[in-house]
């Protein structure tokens, strides 16, 4: 096993993918038909709808164990040793093992987002793009980043097009969001062995205010990392101005720390009912079919006590007669019953989006899979796309899927949503190899595809464009660990099906690190 920091570009087998959304009248290029792959026999997916519901009723559609079962009926059963076994149009393009380092040594970087409004436009400052991403010193193991992220930022010139920037992307890195100290002042207990800053969003307001919305995390651990009582998320607001001229970008304020949402466990688990649950990544919005309505969606668990959860019939999905179908008896007995991932909704109270109310989630995900990472809606033609992130190794027992972006669409923001292309629910995945086991991304199996754990963290950006992070790439033998962006790639929607567009950049790979803004505005937040 090799982890060491060499870099080599060498052809790498098979695969290809590319993630992007659209993102309302931001979304200006035709979407040729999507071909529907091939599938192998299996169950068929559970039918949905796509019907729209109230924001505030009591409805939760469902990504069924029959939906899922599509992403094994799209997988060749004849895909050889690292080779790439799902269709080329759902598959990112393969990424180098040679890429450049946007922060030039200076910090880990995973979870990106851009400064954007609450249509999803994305904004420079006085001509300077801005990007918020976890970061982590790279004295620690790129293992060991999670309970010691922190928000940061970076900063490029705008209108530069991708191929005249330099390699890494022009990013310069300003250095963290908050002073040491500030978000862990939200905590009631102080006792905590680790306090960290998760995944969230940020917003510009009139005015130019910008508010930051993440997620506030206190570990308690003792010296020998176990818990000494579970871990405590919660999704809080940090609120900053934006100072930006030719020669850089500073901030100022985000030195208060607001407690918006604590996970209820009446629709979202608690860590009572489950020390490994899952509360974070909140990303807010504008319904366009309630203007002047401020939502978020956010990943959480369907609250349920961990040893005791149950899935249901409908958790399953299948129809009736077919001949594929699980039983309920065996699938709660198989484990399953430990992933029941969902995406939660809450409604701003205020105009300052400093209070939030709970509504029921809008997505379940009952022993399919057990995250439901980074949620985002997109609006186009109508319907509204929710993209949300998944990883392979958190699919529930008999299930299975490449790491990378799974989508749903329907006619609001709460709906009976359909999963995208062949009712899977992929949208964009890394070249995968369901034939062979995954391994981890510190140790990746020999027999999988280079690409498995190439990137994650997927944003879909205005004009169907999807920026990453970069994991790992490579296999048992010669692996290197990423920590910066990936290349940018981008996939055109048309109706319930998604596909790569190998046309944009080289072979499908665009700009490493390219989050271009497509709106600028002064430093009070007037357009330019």
């Amino acid at each position: 096993m090799s982890t060491s920091t060499r870099r080599m570009r060498r052809p790498l087998v098979g695969g290809i993918t590319a993630a992007g959304v659209l993102v309302g009248t931001l979304f200006t290029g035709t979407a040729a038909a999507v071909a529907q792959p091939d599938l192998q026999p299996g169950a068929e997916p559970t039918v949905h709808t796509q019907q729209a519901y109230a924001p505030e009723d009591d409805f939760t559609a469902k990504w069924t164990r029959a939906d899922a079962k599509q992403l094994q009926r799209l997988s060749d059963p004849n895909a050889a040793s690292r080779e790439n076994s799902m269709p080329a149009s759902l598959t990112m393009p393969t990424v180098p093992q040679d890429f450049p380092d946007m922060s030039n040594g200076e910090v880990w970087v995973w979870d990106t987002w851009p400064l954007t409004d609450e249509h999803g436009n994305q904004y420079s400052v006085n001509g300077q793009e801005i990007i918020f991403s976890l970061v982590a010193d790279r004295s620690l193991g790129f293992d060991d980043r999670h309970v010691f992220a922190k928000i940061g930022y970076f900063f490029r010139p705008a209108g530069i097009p991708a191929d005249e920037r330099p390699e890494n992307g022009g990013w310069t890195y300003g250095g963290l969001v908050f002073k040491e100290g500030v978000t862990g002042t939200i905590f009631e207990d102080q006792s905590y062995s680790h306090q960290t800053q998760w995944s969230g969003s940020a917003r510009i307001m009139k005015g130019g205010e910008i508010k930051l919305f993440f997620t506030d995390v206190a570990f308690y651990r003792d010296a020998a990392g176990n818990n000494i009582k579970p871990y405590d998320p919660r999704i809080a607001l940090s609120v900053g101005k934006v100072h930006a001229n030719k020669n850089g970008v500073k901030l100022t304020g985000f030195d208060k720390v607001t407690d918006l949402l604590q996970a209820d466990g009446t629709y979202y688990q608690t860590g009572e009912q489950n020390p490994y649950f899952n509360f974070r990544d909140p990303f807010t919005f504008e319904d366009p079919a309630h203007p002047g309505e401020t939502y978020m969606v956010f990943e959480g668990n369907s609250a349920m006590p961990r040893e005791s959860a149950q899935c249901t019939e409908e958790d399953l999905g299948y129809r009736e007669g077919d001949p594929y179908a699980e039983s309920l008896d065996e699938v709660n007995a198989s484990g399953a019953t430990y992933q029941i991932g969902n995406i939660g909704l809450a409604k701003a109270k205020n105009d300052e989006l400093t209070e939030w109310e709970f509504l029921p989630p809008i997505l379940s995900a009952n022993c399919v899979t057990d995250q439901t990472e980074r949620p985002q809606f997109v609006f186009k033609d109508g319907k509204s796309y929710l993209f949300t992130i998944s990883h392979r190794g958190t699919f529930a027992a008999g299930l299975d899927g490449p790491e990378g972006v799974y989508g749903f669409v329907g006619d609001g923001i709460r709906s009976d949503f359909q999963p995208l292309n062949s009712g899977s629910g992929l949208a964009l995945g890394n070249p995968t190899n369901l034939n062979f086991a995954g391994g981890q991304p510190f140790a990746p199996d020999y027999n999988q595809h280079p690409g498995h754990f190439q990137a994650y963290s997927h944003y879909v950006m205005p004009g169907g464009l999807v920026q990453s992070f970069i994991d790992t790439i490579g296999t048992h033998d010669d692996f290197v660990r990423g920590g910066t962006l990936a290349p940018t790639v981008k996939m055109d929607i048309e109706g319930a099906s998604t596909s790569v567009d190998y046309s944009y950049g080289t072979g499908g790979l665009g700009g490493w690190a390219d989050i271009p803004a497509n709106l600028d505005v002064n430093s009070g937040g007037k357009l330019q």
